[in-house]
């Protein structure tokens, strides 16, 4: 009975073609729309918030500690390369809440269609980067 089988088996994997599947992906060829960069986007803009989270109570602790710990705080913020860390923040938390209030949309069906839900996409990528920019101006 075991023979019958292993026979059977074998003569359904001699007709099946082999598939050959790349070894390695090549991203740089994978074709994705605006809404897909969107959403990696926002996991990892999720993930950078969730990560500076220590440091930015960190922050908010030094700056409510005592009027010595706010002017200590204030000249350290004052060096461009932790102005430019901050920036990332402010992106990251920015492109975060617009993904988020997108999606909301889409779970509750107020973006009705594809076409709809791609150029919410686009309005996500400008108005973070604008915010961006205009609060980016008042914190440098």
């Amino acid at each position: 009975m075991t023979h019958r089988i292993s026979g059977f088996i074998k003569k359904m994997t001699i007709n099946k073609p082999i598939k050959t599947r790349p070894k390695h992906l090549a991203l740089h060829k994978i074709y994705l729309p605006l809404s897909g960069y969107v959403s990696i986007l926002h996991r990892v803009s999720g993930a950078v918030l969730f990560l500076a989270l220590p440091l930015l109570l960190l922050l908010l602790d030094q700056s409510l500690r005592s009027i010595e710990t706010y002017t200590n705080l204030t000249e350290y913020l004052a060096h461009p390369l932790l102005k430019l860390a901050l920036l990332g923040l402010l992106w990251a938390f920015l492109h975060h809440f617009c993904a988020g209030l997108r999606y909301l949309a889409i779970d509750l069906h107020l973006l009705p269609n594809l076409d709809a839900a791609r150029a919410a996409s686009k309005w996500v990528m400008a108005v973070s980067l604008t915010l961006t920019v205009v609060l980016g101006v008042k914190l440098w």
